[in-house]
This record gives structure tokens, C-alpha cells and sequence, in this order.
């Protein structure tokens, strides 16, 4: 066992485009421990983070190890100090088509290898192994990481991290792509290192992962330290108080009435791994609420009910009758639309106009003879949109990637307006954009609920489906565990069938 260190972080503050994220946060981990991050979403739990480990350098305050102050101001000088980090996004941090032995002795090979005219295989190959079992992971170190399984890659992100002198390790959200086999064996991996004397810090939402690994933890909310406390002298009611800590009827409610006709049935929608279990049922007219924290597989459930994946099973019913959703362009038939989460990689194209991208999925509106584009019918369809809208951009030629975020969202929800569907998906619409702006999209999700259209609205914001759902489905773990009327519900209710509450 090591001799215990110490690492603190004193008064922390940083903040964006004038808009404070963390206040004055003192936070405080010890080796040999296992400690808990917790906090609502925008609590600011991965920007103090991402300072801990390097990624921001514009933070005011101070960081200590063992008493002495110390330096972060990059990546390198928080691994000197023999912190380490292990991303939720693995596959960005991992270069896919190098070997496992490769991505583990990666920083030697590229800071030391300047040095070199040879690289060692033998030996690379030999350290990488010797890691991994330290850790009783049985991974060829020869084997291409793209062909690894997710749960893998981690491993071998974790190993990168202990090829160095690793004192603390962050781990974020490390659960959210894994399955519970895998979760049981990081969780393995996790107390092994705790054994060795290796801090860890476990950023989640889950709630049973957090009583069953932590040793203490600490709250965060709305940018400021809420508590830290053993985690044996908390329950779950008692963290959820401490991440939510104010009134839940802070809610603007839009009022509209739905039908009892029945538009849609999903009965066990399955999609591998990421999706286990769905069923859910929509009215016309109907808002309903799909809640989830991250990782609990809202985005993959969308996905595939638009049939943008490619293992699904299960039923499907439009009006009652089965149907098959095969693709994108069979739920475009169908009469459905889809707002992506990442709305600049799947949901516009950034280097078009703004008429490109409102007209896009209605091409055949704007087209004689299946190929002749009607310009002049393409910008009148693209300023009707723009106008009733209300899209700020010059004029709509402006390539989209010169709005704000929160005009860029009403572009991606528009082009669906022109094509007139009837089953409106929206994956957490109002990310990335303001308060003006929100109230806009849930005013435009209202009008089109008014107008008979059915909406699913799947988001981890809460006080967002008590504003504007009828009903709403709670999913953890890739499964619909609860369903409930929203003007029953709570906030409080949500996130916690949302972390697996019983």
C-alpha cells in the first residue's frame, strides 16, 4: 500500500461567455479512496473535472497536493501529478486502427519516441500485457482496438492511465455504455485499485452504483458545492434533496387537450445492448415525455423507433395496424419526424444555407419532374418557416453554421413543419440553446400538439416534461420501468426511478 496523498481543490470558480459554471468550490480526495461526484445535469460536475485533469486553464483558485501548491494548466502537467482521467467518449480518446499495446504506451511512444529511431515491439507489447494484468483484464494486446467491444476500450483507457504513476483516477460516467456483466467487472477494477492505493473519483447518475462503490461523496448544484458526506450516513432521498435544492414549481405549463385515439404502440422495441425493453403507447395530440439521465439509452431508443438502427426488434402499430420501420425513409412515409440530440452532426448540414437545410427533407415539394429545383418555391417555403419561427439570421442564403445554437435548432425542427408529419420525435431539443429560445421550441411543440400532431419529447431536463408532457415514460438501463401522468408526478419522482429507484 502507498504512502496516502492528498489532492484539494480550493476555492474554484470558472466561468463562459460571462456565464459563471462553478463558484468558489472547495473539493477534497484522498488515495486509497473511492469518492462519488454526483449532481443534476449543468450541475458542473465535469468542468471541475476537466480542471482537475488539465483541460481548462482559465479557473480562478488554487490546487494543492499534500499541502504544496501545484500547477494545472494542461493535460500534461495534471498526468505529472499523476492524475488521470477516462472520458464517457472512449472511442475519441482511443485511436482506433493502432493495437491495444499501442493505445496503452501511447504517450511514451509519442514523448519519448521523439528521441528514437526504433520503437521496441517486444517490450511496447510485453509493458501493455503486464498492465493489463495487473488489472485481470484479458485482452490481446495485439488485437486492433476498433474491433474491441466498448467495454474494452475502457479497459484499455484505464490502463493507459496506470502506464503512468497514477495516483487519481476520474472516471465519467464509466457505466453508461456498459452492460452489467461489464459494470461488475469495472467494479472489479475499481476496488483493486483502491487496494493499491489509488484514489478514484466516479462520476454518475445511478444511484445503486453509487451506495455500492463509494466510500464518500460529494454533491454539486447549480455550480456550487451542495454537501459531501460518508455515503453511509446518507440516503437516497437525502442526495436528491441535496442535488435538487429548490421548489419544483418553477414550471412554465402549456395546457392542451389530446385525444383518445391511439397513433402508436411499441410493444418490447429492442436494439442489442442499448436498447433492452420498451413499450409505449401515444395519442393523438399527445406529448409524452421519454425521462432519462445520460446513458440511459433515450437517444438509442429514439433512434430506433425512427429506424436509424440496425438491430431492432419488436412491434410497432401505427393506427393499429403493424408496421415496419426499416430505415429513415420508412418513417418518413410513415409520417414521422426526428429532432436529433446532436443536431450539428446528424441533424443540418453546417456548410448549406439555411433554405438548404429547411428544405431538405422536402425535396420533392420543391422539384419538377424529380430533379428540376424550383429556387424561388424553395426560399418562399424556407421564409414562411424563418418568419413563423421567428429564425434571426440576415437572410435565409446565411450558411447555418453562422446562427446561434438556438436558431440552428428551430432550422432542424422546421424542415419537418414543411413536410407535415404526424409523430414528431424530439431528442433533448433545448440543448445548447437559451431561455428565449426554449420557450419558443416548447411553444412550437405545443401549436403542433394543438394541431393534432403526436410528440414524443425524450430529455434528462425534468422540470421540461413537467412543463410541457401529458405523460411520460422513465427508462434506465435501456428499459421503460415506470409510466406516469405528469400531473402526478415530481421531479424529485423522476430522477429517482431515472437512478433505478425501487
Amino acid at each position: 500500500m502507498r504512502e496516502e496523498k492528498i489532492l484539494e481543490m480550493k476555492d474554484i470558480s470558472i466561468g463562459f461567455s460571462g456565464i459563471q459554471v462553478l463558484k468558489s468550490i472547495d473539493f477534497t480526495v484522498r488515495t486509497g479512496e473511492i469518492q462519488a461526484l454526483v449532481g443534476a445535469n449543468g450541475a458542473g460536475k465535469s468542468t471541475l473535472m476537466k480542471i482537475l485533469s488539465g483541460a481548462y486553464s482559465n479557473y480562478t483558485g488554487h490546487i494543492f497536493l499534500d499541502g504544496k501548491k501545484i500547477t494545472i494548466d494542461s493535460p500534461k502537467a495534471s498526468k505529472k501529478h499523476g492524475i488521470q482521467i477516462v472520458y464517457q467518449e472512449v472511442d475519441a480518446a482511443l485511436i482506433q486502427h493502432l493495437t491495444v499495446a499501442e493505445n496503452i504506451i501511447l504517450d511514451e511512444l509519442v514523448n519519448e519516441g521523439k528521441s528514437k529511431l526504433f520503437v521496441n515491439w517486444k517490450n511496447t507489447y510485453s509493458r501493455a500485457a503486464e498492465i493489463l494484468k495487473t488489472l485481470h483484464i484479458n485482452i490481446d494486446v495485439r488485437k486492433i482496438v476498433y474491433d474491441l467491444s466498448l467495454a474494452e476500450k475502457q479497459m484499455v483507457l484505464i490502463a493507459r492511465a496506470l502506464s503512468h504513476k497514477c495516483s487519481f483516477l476520474i472516471l465519467d460516467e464509466p457505466t453508461a455504455p456498459l452492460s452489467n456483466r461489464e459494470t461488475e467487472k469495472l467494479f472489479e477494477v475499481i476496488k483493486d485499485l483502491k487496494n493499491t492505493g489509488v484514489g478514484t473519483i466516479f462520476i454518475s447518475h445511478r444511484m445503486p452504483e453509487i451506495f455500492r462503490i463509494s466510500d464518500v461523496i460529494t454533491i454539486l448544484r447549480d455550480g456550487e458545492l451542495a454537501a459531501k458526506e460518508k455515503i453511509s450516513d446518507v440516503d437516497e432521498d437525502k442526495i436528491v434533496n441535496y442535488m435538487l435544492g429548490r421548489s419544483l414549481n418553477e414550471n412554465v405549463s402549456f395546457k392542451h387537450s389530446s385525444s383518445k385515439e391511439e397513433i402508436l404502440s411499441i410493444e418490447a422495441l429492442r436494439d442489442g445492448d442499448k436498447v433492452k425493453g420498451a413499450d409505449i403507447k401515444l395519442h393523438k395530440g399527445e406529448i409524452v415525455g421519454i425521462a432519462g439521465l445520460v446513458g440511459a439509452g433515450k437517444t438509442e431508443l429514439c433512434s430506433a423507433i425512427f429506424g436509424a438502427a440496425a438491430t431492432v426488434t419488436g412491434q410497432v402499430k401505427l393506427m393499429g395496424k403493424k408496421v415496419q420501420i426499416k430505415n429513415p425513409s420508412d418513417a418518413v412515409r410513415l409520417g414521422f419526424a426526428f429532432v436529433p440530440e446532436e443536431r450539428r452532426k446528424e441533424g443540418m448540414l453546417i456548410e448549406e444555407s439555411v433554405t438548404f437545410n429547411l428544405t431538405m427533407a422536402s425535396i420533392e415539394n420543391i422539384t419538377s419532374f424529380g430533379f428540376l429545383l424550383n429556387l424561388v418555391k424553395s426560399v418562399n417555403e424556407a421564409e414562411g418557416i424563418r418568419d413563423s419561427l421567428k429564425i434571426k439570421t440576415p437572410n435565409v442564403n446565411t450558411k447555418i453554421k453562422n446562427l446561434s445554437g438556438g436558431n440552428q435548432q428551430k432550422v432542424v425542427i422546421g424542415k419537418w413543419l414543411i413536410v407535415d408529419a404526424d409523430i414528431y420525435i424530439f431528442d433533448e431539443p433545448t440543448k445548447g440553446v437559451d431561455v428565449g429560445a426554449k420557450q419558443d421550441i416548447f411553444k412550437l411543440i405545443d401549436e403542433l400538439a394543438a394541431a393534432g400532431k403526436s410528440v414524443l419529447y425524450a430529455t434528462c431536463e425534468f422540470s421540461e416534461l413537467l412543463a410541457i408532457t401529458d405523460r411520460i415514460y422513465v427508462i434506465y438501463d435501456g428499459r421503460t420501468v415506470k409510466e406516469i401522468k405528469t400531473s402526478g408526478t415530481s421531479e424529485k419522482e423522476l430522477l429517482h426511478y431515472s437512478m433505478g429507484g425501487k
